[in-house]
């Protein structure tokens, strides 16, 4: 017996550098992130070659992904269900993520302390108006969660055209949210800085939308791996992780 020949349906990864550059990539963009907040000397080159690093991994690691998957056909039906169990521990992770900001927001906010004058919010702090740049961000996100629901069915259904289609109009819809989110935080009459408000705006607010910039950069990945045909009816994994992390 030829004990080159796989006799399981799984896939057993070959040896990859990705994990460990893409690690030591996360910390120099952590430490340089922090001594560039400190303003200590040299800290955006560290910050600057920490997100090129993280840039590169991702480029590469995608790439010998997409080539185990599409060309050489290791994504088997037991492995794709156990990335969706992956993929289903990564939401709750996210929920349980989100939740403790919400949680800290509300906290402050339902029984203010006497530090903060017990209002809310605190004294010298000026709101943004909800009724604007924030709700015209909400209707965005949720028009790009229906796009690229109708992108998903439409893959489903045999309309490649129209699965382009929505894949398409969600990445500029997204685009556009996290323009707009740029520009508020650049208008905003409040920072960081400005005790439990600022913190907590800047924190929950900062995160979900670098969660909106990742799936976009996921999504406009799979825009182009549907273009080229990488992608069917029966055999869309790639599509839906992005699209669990995109709509979360």
């Amino acid at each position: 017996m030829n004990s080159t020949v796989q006799s399981h349906s799984y896939h057993l990864v070959d040896p990859s550098p990705w994990p460990f550059v893409g690690s030591i990539s996360c910390l120099m963009t952590t430490l340089g992130a922090v001594l560039y907040i400190h303003s200590y000397e040299n800290g955006n080159i560290l910050l600057s070659m920490g997100i090129i690093m993280i840039l590169i991994t991702m480029i590469f690691w995608w790439r010998d992904i997409i080539r185990e998957s599409t060309y050489e056909g290791h994504h088997t039906t037991h492995v794709q269900t156990g990335l969706r169990y992956g993929m289903i521990l990564f939401i709750v992770s996210e929920i349980l993520f989100f939740f403790a900001f919400f949680w800290a927001f509300f906290n402050a906010s339902l029984a203010p302390s006497v530090e903060l004058g017990a209002i809310w919010p605190p004294k010298g702090i000026l709101v943004l108006n909800q009724w604007e740049v924030p709700l015209l961000n909400t209707v965005i996100l949720l028009s790009s969660g229906a796009t690229v629901t109708w992108a998903h069915h439409s893959l489903v259904g045999y309309d490649r055209l129209g699965a382009i289609y929505g894949l398409f109009i969600t990445v500029g819809l997204a685009l556009i949210f996290t323009g707009l989110q740029v520009l508020e935080y650049f208008e905003a009459p409040f920072t960081i800085a400005d005790g439990v408000y600022g913190s907590s705006f800047f924190i929950a607010t900062g995160f979900h939308g670098f969660h909106v910039i990742i799936g976009t950069i996921f999504l406009s990945v799979c825009l182009i791996r549907l273009i080229n045909y990488h992608f069917t009816a029966q055999h869309h994994f790639g599509l839906k992780l992005p699209l669990g992390i995109f709509i979360l």
